[in-house]
C-alpha cells in the first residue's frame, strides 16, 4: 500500500517558472497502479502532454513530453516531493528540466482538485 494514491485523480497548476508551458488552464488526470504513476494533460499551452513516473516514498521521479500549441514537441524531467495539503489534497512541488540543448530549469506547484 502507498502513502499516496493518484489513480483517477486531477491536478492543476499553482504556479510555475516562465519558461514553463503548464499553465493555471492545463489539466493533468492521474492514474496508478502500484509505483506506477502515469497522467495525460492537456490545455493552456498545451495540445497533448504524456507523464510516466515512479513513486518512490514522498517523491514521484517523472519523464514528461508534450506538444504545445505552437506544434513544438518538448520533453524533460523532473522529481516532485509529494505533500498532503491542510485538506488532504495531494501537492507536487517539481524541479524539473527541459532536455535538449538549452536545458531550461524551472520549479513548479500542482495540487489536487
Amino acid at each position: 500500500m502507498y502513502e499516496f494514491n493518484f489513480d483517477n485523480k486531477t491536478f492543476t497548476l499553482v504556479e510555475n517558472s516562465q519558461n514553463g508551458s503548464a499553465n493555471t488552464k492545463t489539466i493533468f488526470e492521474y492514474k496508478q497502479e502500484g509505483d506506477l504513476v502515469t497522467a495525460d494533460y492537456q490545455g493552456g499551452g498545451i495540445k497533448y502532454g504524456k507523464i510516466i513516473a515512479r513513486l518512490e516514498n514522498d517523491t514521484l521521479h517523472m519523464l514528461y513530453q508534450c506538444l504545445t500549441n505552437e506544434n513544438k514537441l518538448r520533453a524533460g524531467k523532473a522529481t516532485a516531493k509529494v505533500s498532503l495539503n491542510e485538506k488532504s489534497k495531494i501537492r507536487l512541488r517539481l524541479n524539473w528540466e527541459w532536455l535538449g540543448k538549452n536545458e531550461e530549469k524551472g520549479t513548479s506547484e500542482y495540487i489536487e482538485t
